[in-house]
C-alpha cells in the first residue's frame, strides 16, 4: 500500500493563506505578503517603481517522464531576454542546450500578466519559441536549429492539459524597497507530444508525462542564493502526486512556498529544508542528500543521477546553478494525515547563486 493514515502534526511557522483578490503592488511593495493556492494578486508592470532594467519576467516549463525531459524557457531579465531549449537524457544520464539571447529588451517581449491564459511568442538568433495558452490547454512550439554536438535541427510540440485547480502562488517581499518576488509554480499538468532531433523522435505520452510551469514576476536584489525542487509522478493507482519546495531568498516570515499537490489539490507544508553533504568545505552534489521537515511531513532521500552545472560569468551578472537531477525515496503527509510513499521516483532539487 502506497497509502496510510497518520496523526497530524502542527505546523512551527505560521503560514498567511490570501484568499482576496487584489493588486499585488501598492506603492512598488507587496500590499499583503503570503501564499495562495490561486493566482489572487493581480501584477502589473506599472505598478512597479524599480527601473525596468531590473525587473524580471519568466515562463519556464519542464516537461518529463522517468527516463527524459526537455525544458522551454522564455525570459525577459531587463538587461537580457532568453530563449532556450533544454534536453534532458535521465538514462545516459547527460544535457544539451540551445539558447538565444537579446540585449535589453525591458519589456518589449510583452510577457503576460497572467499565467491563466495569453500566448508568448520569442525569436532571435535563429531560434523560435512560442507558448499559446488559450485558459484550457497549453500548447508549447519551438524551432532550434544546429543543436547538440550534431547540430542537428530541433522542433518541439507539445500539449499541455489537465491543469490543475491549485497550484503554489507566492508572494514574497525583499528587505530592499520595491524589490519583490511573486510565483507560480503549476504541477502535475498531464503533456503530450514530440521532440523531433533530427531524424529521431521522442514522444511524451499523458499517462507518465508530467509537467511543471515555474512562472516568476518581480525585481530581485542583486546577489541571492535560491534553493528549489520539482517532482511530478504517477503513483499505483494513477493518482498524480507532486511537489514543490523551494526558500533561501526574500522575507518568508509570511509564507514559505512549500506544496504538496495530489489529484489538483494543493497541500501546504511548514519549512523544508535540504540538507546536501558536503565534503572538504564545499557542497557535495553528487552525494545523496536528504530533505526534512520541521513538522514531520516531508522525509526524502535523494540519490543524485546527474548535476547541471551550467555556470555564466560577464561581468557584474554572474550564475552558478547547480540543477541536479535524482530518484527520490521517502514519505510526504498530505493536510488530512494521509501519507503518501513513494521509490525510486524522478525528480529535481537545485541550488543556485546569482548576481544579477
Amino acid at each position: 500500500m502506497f497509502m496510510i493514515k497518520v496523526e497530524g502534526k502542527k505546523t512551527m511557522q505560521k503560514q498567511h493563506e490570501v484568499t482576496t483578490p487584489q493588486r499585488l503592488l501598492k506603492n512598488g511593495q507587496i500590499a499583503e505578503p503570503g501564499y495562495a493556492r490561486t493566482l489572487v494578486w493581480q501584477y502589473d508592470r506599472a505598478d512597479i517603481t524599480a527601473r525596468p532594467v531590473r525587473i524580471k519576467e519568466w515562463d519556464y516549463y519542464i516537461i518529463a517522464d522517468q527516463h527524459k525531459g526537455v525544458a522551454l524557457t522564455i525570459s525577459d531579465s531587463g538587461f537580457i531576454g532568453v530563449t532556450d531549449f533544454t534536453l534532458f537524457d535521465y538514462d545516459k544520464p547527460c544535457c544539451a542546450s540551445r539558447s538565444a539571447a537579446s540585449p535589453f529588451p525591458l519589456g518589449k517581449m510583452k510577457m503576460p500578466s497572467t499565467s491563466v491564459s495569453g500566448d508568448i511568442r520569442s525569436r532571435c538568433g535563429g531560434v523560435y519559441a512560442e507558448f499559446l495558452n488559450d485558459g484550457k490547454t497549453r500548447l508549447l512550439r519551438g524551432e532550434f536549429p544546429k543543436f547538440g554536438k550534431d547540430k542537428e535541427p530541433v522542433t518541439v510540440e507539445i500539449e499541455l492539459t489537465d491543469i490543475p485547480a491549485e497550484s503554489m502562488v507566492i508572494a514574497t517581499p525583499f528587505d530592499k524597497p520595491g524589490h519583490f518576488y511573486y510565483n507560480q509554480k503549476i504541477n502535475c499538468m498531464r503533456a503530450s507530444g514530440t521532440v523531433t532531433i533530427g531524424d529521431k523522435v521522442l514522444t511524451f505520452d499523458p499517462e507518465e508525462a508530467f509537467a511543471t510551469l515555474d512562472w516568476g514576476r518581480g525585481v530581485w536584489t542583486y546577489d541571492n542564493t535560491w534553493f528549489w525542487s520539482s517532482l511530478n509522478t504517477a503513483l499505483p493507482d494513477g493518482s498524480a502526486f507532486g511537489w514543490n519546495l523551494g526558500y533561501g531568498f526574500g522575507d518568508t516570515s509570511a509564507a514559505t512556498e512549500n506544496m504538496l499537490f495530489y489529484n489538483g489539490i494543493a497541500h501546504k507544508l511548514d519549512v523544508v529544508t535540504f540538507n546536501i553533504p558536503v565534503k572538504d568545505g564545499k557542497d557535495d552534489y553528487m552525494a545523496p542528500w536528504t530533505f526534512t521537515s520541521n513538522d514531520g511531513r516531508f522525509e526524502m532521500d535523494f540519490k543524485p543521477i546527474f548535476d547541471r552545472d551550467v555556470a555564466i560569468n560577464i561581468g557584474i551578472i554572474s550564475q552558478r546553478p547547480h540543477q541536479v537531477f535524482g530518484k527520490f525515496t521517502g514519505k510526504a503527509v498530505l493536510d488530512d494525515g494521509t501519507v503518501i510513499e513513494i521509490t525510486d521516483r524522478l525528480g529535481f532539487a537545485e541550488k543556485v547563486h546569482n548576481k544579477w
